[in-house]
């Protein structure tokens, strides 16, 4: 069972929620789901991007209210 661990970078911008998921992964085990609330919505392009990049796992992207949800599976 993996478990979901927000990273909160609302009021960050470019590139600081990407910076800050970064950080998060590379704490994450293989496997864990973090989701990115971001209130740039630059993030919802670069931070999908870079997942794929970097061969993460891209589980979807959503905003509500003006705060986009960025979730991503770690895979390595």
């Amino acid at each position: 069972m993996s478990n979901r661990k927000i990273v909160d970078a609302r009021g960050s911008f470019c590139p600081g929620p990407l910076m800050e998921l970064i950080a998060a992964i590379k704490a994450a085990q293989i496997g864990d789901e973090l989701e990115v609330l971001s209130s740039d919505k630059a993030s919802a392009n670069d931070i999908p991007e870079w997942i794929r990049k970097v061969k993460h796992e891209h589980l979807g992207t959503t905003e509500e209210n003006g705060v986009w949800h960025v979730v991503v599976k770690k895979a390595k």
